[in-house]
Protein backbone atom coordinates (compact mmCIF):
# COMPACT_ATOMS: atom_id res chain seq x y z
CA UNK A 1 0.00 0.00 0.00
CA UNK A 2 0.99 3.27 -0.96
CA UNK A 3 0.97 6.58 1.59
CA UNK A 4 0.83 10.08 0.17
CA UNK A 5 0.93 12.51 2.45
CA UNK A 6 -0.50 16.29 2.26
CA UNK A 7 1.32 19.15 3.99
CA UNK A 8 2.07 22.71 4.47
CA UNK A 9 4.97 25.15 5.75
CA UNK A 10 1.99 27.02 7.48
CA UNK A 11 -1.65 26.47 8.58
CA UNK A 12 -4.15 27.74 6.33
CA UNK A 13 -3.17 27.08 2.83
CA UNK A 14 -6.11 24.63 2.41
CA UNK A 15 -4.14 21.58 3.05
CA UNK A 16 -7.27 19.92 4.64
CA UNK A 17 -9.52 21.18 1.93
CA UNK A 18 -7.31 19.28 -0.77
CA UNK A 19 -6.82 16.24 1.39
CA UNK A 20 -10.85 15.74 1.71
CA UNK A 21 -11.09 16.26 -2.04
CA UNK A 22 -8.41 13.60 -2.57
CA UNK A 23 -10.51 11.50 -0.05
CA UNK A 24 -13.47 11.54 -2.01
CA UNK A 25 -11.78 11.52 -5.66
CA UNK A 26 -8.64 8.43 -4.77
CA UNK A 27 -10.35 4.89 -5.41
CA UNK A 28 -10.11 1.92 -2.58
CA UNK A 29 -7.93 4.07 0.18
CA UNK A 30 -7.74 4.54 3.71
CA UNK A 31 -7.78 7.97 5.38
CA UNK A 32 -5.95 9.37 8.26
CA UNK A 33 -6.04 12.74 9.99
CA UNK A 34 -2.68 12.97 11.44
CA UNK A 35 -2.72 17.17 12.68
CA UNK A 36 -3.69 15.85 15.81
CA UNK A 37 -3.27 19.28 17.64
CA UNK A 38 -5.94 20.80 15.71
CA UNK A 39 -7.70 18.07 14.19
CA UNK A 40 -10.27 18.85 11.56
CA UNK A 41 -10.95 16.51 8.33
CA UNK A 42 -13.69 15.01 10.70
CA UNK A 43 -15.54 18.04 10.56
CA UNK A 44 -16.26 17.51 6.89
CA UNK A 45 -16.23 13.95 5.94
CA UNK A 46 -19.13 11.85 6.99
CA UNK A 47 -18.44 9.17 9.49
CA UNK A 48 -19.41 6.99 12.45
CA UNK A 49 -16.85 6.12 14.91
CA UNK A 50 -16.69 2.62 15.87
CA UNK A 51 -13.58 2.16 18.00
CA UNK A 52 -11.96 4.63 20.73
CA UNK A 53 -8.63 4.24 22.81
CA UNK A 54 -6.89 6.58 25.58
CA UNK A 55 -3.41 7.54 24.34
CA UNK A 56 -1.30 7.73 27.05
CA UNK A 57 1.39 8.74 25.88
CA UNK A 58 3.52 10.90 28.96
CA UNK A 59 4.92 10.36 32.46
CA UNK A 60 4.75 12.76 34.79
CA UNK A 61 6.46 12.85 38.64
CA UNK A 62 3.79 11.45 41.47
CA UNK A 63 5.05 12.31 45.01
CA UNK A 64 4.17 9.80 47.52
CA UNK A 65 2.72 11.77 50.77
CA UNK A 66 3.60 9.15 53.46
CA UNK A 67 6.99 8.68 52.09
CA UNK A 68 8.12 12.65 51.41
CA UNK A 69 10.05 14.23 54.25
CA UNK A 70 9.65 17.28 52.67
CA UNK A 71 13.48 17.87 52.22
CA UNK A 72 13.37 20.27 49.12
CA UNK A 73 16.05 18.42 47.15
CA UNK A 74 13.46 17.36 44.46
CA UNK A 75 11.90 21.09 44.36
CA UNK A 76 15.92 22.24 43.37
CA UNK A 77 16.51 19.91 40.87
CA UNK A 78 13.73 20.40 38.83
CA UNK A 79 13.90 22.56 36.45
CA UNK A 80 10.83 23.70 35.49
CA UNK A 81 9.42 24.47 38.89
CA UNK A 82 6.81 21.70 38.58
CA UNK A 83 7.19 21.15 42.43
CA UNK A 84 4.76 23.28 44.69
CA UNK A 85 6.44 24.19 48.50
CA UNK A 86 3.52 21.36 49.19
CA UNK A 87 5.27 19.29 47.67
CA UNK A 88 2.26 18.23 44.95
CA UNK A 89 3.43 18.08 41.24
CA UNK A 90 1.61 20.35 38.70
CA UNK A 91 0.35 18.19 36.21
CA UNK A 92 1.21 20.43 32.70
CA UNK A 93 4.56 21.92 34.02
CA UNK A 94 6.38 18.59 34.87
CA UNK A 95 8.33 17.35 31.49
CA UNK A 96 8.85 14.14 32.93
CA UNK A 97 12.57 14.27 33.12
CA UNK A 98 12.21 11.91 36.30
CA UNK A 99 15.33 13.53 37.60
CA UNK A 100 13.57 13.94 41.18
CA UNK A 101 13.31 10.54 40.99
CA UNK A 102 16.72 9.85 41.03
CA UNK A 103 17.77 11.99 43.66
CA UNK A 104 14.97 11.50 46.02
CA UNK A 105 16.36 10.54 48.90
CA UNK A 106 13.18 7.96 50.19
CA UNK A 107 12.22 6.91 46.88
CA UNK A 108 8.64 9.05 47.64
CA UNK A 109 8.67 10.13 44.19
CA UNK A 110 7.46 7.30 40.88
CA UNK A 111 6.95 8.27 37.27
CA UNK A 112 3.09 7.41 36.09
CA UNK A 113 1.56 7.19 32.53
CA UNK A 114 -0.42 9.69 32.03
CA UNK A 115 -4.00 10.08 29.66
CA UNK A 116 -2.48 12.74 26.03
CA UNK A 117 -5.09 12.15 24.04
CA UNK A 118 -7.57 9.93 22.66
CA UNK A 119 -7.34 8.22 18.84
CA UNK A 120 -10.58 7.31 16.86
CA UNK A 121 -11.08 4.74 13.98
CA UNK A 122 -14.50 5.74 12.10
CA UNK A 123 -16.53 4.21 9.56
CA UNK A 124 -16.81 6.44 6.00
CA UNK A 125 -18.48 5.90 2.95
CA UNK A 126 -14.97 7.14 1.45
CA UNK A 127 -13.20 4.32 3.48
CA UNK A 128 -11.99 3.27 7.00
CA UNK A 129 -10.56 6.75 8.45
CA UNK A 130 -8.41 7.18 11.70
CA UNK A 131 -7.82 10.45 13.17
CA UNK A 132 -7.20 11.69 16.80
CA UNK A 133 -7.61 14.57 19.64
CA UNK A 134 -4.77 15.63 21.85
CA UNK A 135 -5.82 16.62 25.41
CA UNK A 136 -4.94 20.79 26.21
CA UNK A 137 -1.45 21.31 27.20
CA UNK A 138 -0.30 17.44 26.51
CA UNK A 139 2.69 16.79 25.15
CA UNK A 140 3.54 14.05 22.74
CA UNK A 141 1.78 15.39 19.45
CA UNK A 142 4.46 13.50 17.12
CA UNK A 143 4.00 10.20 19.28
CA UNK A 144 0.11 10.09 18.70
CA UNK A 145 0.33 10.48 15.05
CA UNK A 146 2.34 7.38 15.02
CA UNK A 147 -0.45 5.55 16.83
CA UNK A 148 -2.53 7.46 14.10
CA UNK A 149 -1.03 5.42 11.56
CA UNK A 150 -0.61 2.49 12.93
CA UNK A 151 -3.97 2.45 13.80
CA UNK A 152 -4.87 2.05 10.36
CA UNK A 153 -2.86 -1.15 9.70
CA UNK A 154 -4.92 -3.36 11.87
CA UNK A 155 -8.21 -2.32 9.61
CA UNK A 156 -6.36 -2.42 6.20
CA UNK A 157 -8.58 -5.15 4.07
CA UNK A 158 -6.25 -4.71 0.72
CA UNK A 159 -7.03 -1.07 0.04
CA UNK A 160 -4.18 0.32 -2.51
CA UNK A 161 -3.30 4.18 -1.29
CA UNK A 162 -3.75 5.78 2.06
CA UNK A 163 -4.51 9.57 1.99
CA UNK A 164 -3.03 11.53 5.06
CA UNK A 165 -3.43 15.21 6.15
CA UNK A 166 -0.75 15.93 7.63
CA UNK A 167 0.26 18.54 10.11
CA UNK A 168 1.76 22.72 9.13
CA UNK A 169 5.23 22.99 9.99
CA UNK A 170 8.21 21.35 10.12
CA UNK A 171 7.97 20.29 13.72
CA UNK A 172 7.68 16.26 15.15
CA UNK A 173 3.91 16.18 14.16
CA UNK A 174 5.18 16.51 10.85
CA UNK A 175 8.16 14.32 10.84
CA UNK A 176 5.88 11.68 12.30
CA UNK A 177 3.82 12.05 9.44
CA UNK A 178 6.23 12.48 6.46
CA UNK A 179 8.56 9.17 7.56
CA UNK A 180 7.98 6.20 5.53
CA UNK A 181 5.26 7.63 3.25
CA UNK A 182 5.91 7.45 -0.59
CA UNK A 183 4.85 11.02 -1.73
CA UNK A 184 4.81 14.20 0.33
CA UNK A 185 2.49 16.14 -1.15
CA UNK A 186 3.35 20.60 -0.41
CA UNK A 187 0.83 22.76 -0.46
CA UNK A 188 1.89 26.53 -0.95
CA UNK A 189 0.33 30.17 -1.39
CA UNK A 190 1.90 32.24 -3.89
CA UNK A 191 3.13 34.78 -1.07
CA UNK A 192 7.16 35.35 -0.23
CA UNK A 193 6.32 33.58 3.26
CA UNK A 194 4.61 30.36 1.18
CA UNK A 195 8.00 29.90 -0.58
CA UNK A 196 10.16 30.67 2.31
CA UNK A 197 8.12 27.90 4.45
CA UNK A 198 7.96 25.52 0.69
CA UNK A 199 11.36 25.17 1.36
CA UNK A 200 11.52 23.95 4.48
CA UNK A 201 8.94 21.59 4.31
CA UNK A 202 9.86 20.05 1.61
CA UNK A 203 14.20 19.96 3.20
CA UNK A 204 12.33 17.67 5.53
CA UNK A 205 11.14 15.78 3.30
CA UNK A 206 14.36 15.51 1.36
CA UNK A 207 16.13 14.70 5.01
CA UNK A 208 14.21 11.27 5.42
CA UNK A 209 14.44 10.56 1.16
CA UNK A 210 10.78 11.21 0.34
CA UNK A 211 9.95 12.54 -2.87
CA UNK A 212 8.21 16.11 -2.79
CA UNK A 213 5.60 17.53 -4.85
CA UNK A 214 4.01 20.90 -5.10
CA UNK A 215 0.62 22.35 -5.58
CA UNK A 216 0.20 26.33 -5.36
CA UNK A 217 -2.99 27.31 -3.86
CA UNK A 218 -4.88 30.60 -5.06
CA UNK A 219 -2.17 30.72 -7.56
CA UNK A 220 -4.23 33.50 -9.86
CA UNK A 221 -4.06 35.82 -6.61
CA UNK A 222 -0.23 36.60 -7.47
CA UNK A 223 0.64 35.25 -10.68
CA UNK A 224 4.31 36.59 -10.42
CA UNK A 225 5.17 35.11 -7.23
CA UNK A 226 3.03 31.77 -8.55
CA UNK A 227 5.96 32.04 -11.31
CA UNK A 228 9.14 32.73 -8.99
CA UNK A 229 7.93 29.42 -6.81
CA UNK A 230 7.60 27.50 -10.15
CA UNK A 231 11.27 28.51 -11.22
CA UNK A 232 12.14 27.52 -8.01
CA UNK A 233 10.64 24.43 -7.74
CA UNK A 234 11.88 23.52 -11.48
CA UNK A 235 15.94 24.77 -10.45
CA UNK A 236 15.65 21.90 -7.41
CA UNK A 237 13.79 19.30 -8.89
CA UNK A 238 10.30 19.57 -7.33
CA UNK A 239 7.23 18.92 -9.78
CA UNK A 240 4.43 21.62 -9.62
CA UNK A 241 1.84 18.87 -10.55
CA UNK A 242 -1.44 21.64 -9.96
CA UNK A 243 -2.67 25.17 -9.50
CA UNK A 244 -5.39 25.51 -8.05
CA UNK A 245 -7.05 29.04 -8.70
CA UNK A 246 -8.79 31.12 -5.95
CA UNK A 247 -12.39 30.59 -5.40
CA UNK A 248 -14.27 32.44 -2.94
CA UNK A 249 -17.11 29.54 -3.15
CA UNK A 250 -14.70 27.45 -1.37
CA UNK A 251 -15.31 28.96 2.18
CA UNK A 252 -19.20 29.55 1.66
CA UNK A 253 -19.44 25.45 1.30
CA UNK A 254 -16.62 24.51 4.18
CA UNK A 255 -19.73 26.34 6.23
CA UNK A 256 -21.96 24.13 5.47
CA UNK A 257 -19.75 21.05 6.06
CA UNK A 258 -18.73 20.73 2.49
CA UNK A 259 -16.15 20.01 -0.08
CA UNK A 260 -15.68 22.02 -3.26
CA UNK A 261 -15.82 18.23 -4.56
CA UNK A 262 -19.50 18.19 -2.68
CA UNK A 263 -20.28 21.53 -3.78
CA UNK A 264 -19.22 20.93 -7.74
CA UNK A 265 -16.67 23.22 -7.85
CA UNK A 266 -15.55 22.28 -11.46
CA UNK A 267 -12.92 25.00 -11.20
CA UNK A 268 -10.85 23.12 -7.76
CA UNK A 269 -12.16 20.05 -8.60
CA UNK A 270 -10.23 19.81 -11.94
CA UNK A 271 -6.55 20.49 -10.48
CA UNK A 272 -7.21 18.14 -7.58
CA UNK A 273 -7.90 15.44 -10.24
CA UNK A 274 -4.76 16.51 -11.79
CA UNK A 275 -3.15 15.57 -8.67
CA UNK A 276 -4.36 12.35 -8.42
CA UNK A 277 -3.58 11.42 -11.72
CA UNK A 278 -0.11 12.37 -11.70
CA UNK A 279 0.24 10.97 -7.96
CA UNK A 280 -1.15 7.68 -9.43
CA UNK A 281 1.30 7.32 -12.58
CA UNK A 282 4.26 8.07 -10.46
CA UNK A 283 3.52 5.91 -7.95
CA UNK A 284 2.43 2.97 -9.99
CA UNK A 285 -1.59 3.26 -9.05
CA UNK A 286 -4.31 2.50 -10.89
CA UNK A 287 -5.65 6.16 -10.80
CA UNK A 288 -9.38 3.95 -11.64
CA UNK A 289 -9.75 1.39 -8.62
Amino acid sequence: MKNIVIVSGKGGTGKSTIAACLAQIVPNKLIADCDVDAANLHLILDHEVFQTSDYEGASIAEIDADRCVACGICRQVCRFSAITPDYIVLPLACEGCAACTVLCPTEAIRMKTVKTGETYLSRSPLGTFSHAELEIGAEGSGKLVTEVRKNLYTVEQGETVTIIDGSPGIGCVVIASITGTDGVLAVAEPTQSGLHDLKRVLAVADHFHVPGFVCINKWDINPAMTEMIESWCKEHDYPVIARIPFEPAVMEALKQRLTPVDAKLESVIEPIREIWRFLASTLLLDSNN
